[in-house]
């Protein structure tokens, strides 16, 4: 049947891919807390039903997936649009990034001990005009 179709197949393959992977990967771990909880600790039929709801929770939930990945047009135009964009970045290059770290590093060390100087500064001064006491700074 046409109905049954994917939409726009070929399209956004990558993206689908992903997201279907990672849609997939939360339902078998919600498939499994489901069926874990509703099962935990019972014997005999009570098991059969954990295990049938758990998989009426996975067809259920599944079907969304597969439909909203595959077959909702608007979900589908927005991951093709999204590859189409992504295909469009600049990405840095290995060095650029490198290097961009190392800024970050430096920086961060650099207000790092400009904060602890301050704070010491603030500690001396309020020791001396007896704010504070020594106790204080023998704790930290």
């Amino acid at each position: 049947m046409a109905s049954e179709a994917i939409y726009k197949t070929g399209q956004g393959y990558w993206t689908r891919m992903v997201s279907a992977s990672a849609a997939g990967l939360l339902l078998a771990q919600g498939t499994f807390w489901m069926w874990s909880k509703v099962g935990a600790g019972a014997v005999g039929t009570t098991k059969y039903v954990a295990a049938a709801l758990a998989l009426v929770f996975l067809g259920a939930v599944g079907s969304g997936i597969f439909w909203a990945l595959g077959r909702n047009p608007r979900t589908v135009d927005f991951l093709i649009a999204t590859e189409g964009e992504m295909k469009k970045v600049n990405w840095s290059t290995r060095r650029e990034v490198v290097n961009s770290t190392g800024v970050v590093i430096f920086t961060m060390l650099v207000i790092a001990i400009f904060c602890f100087l301050c704070d010491r500064g603030f500690a001396w001064t309020f020791l001396q005009i007896g704010v504070l006491d020594n106790s204080v700074l023998e704790t930290e």
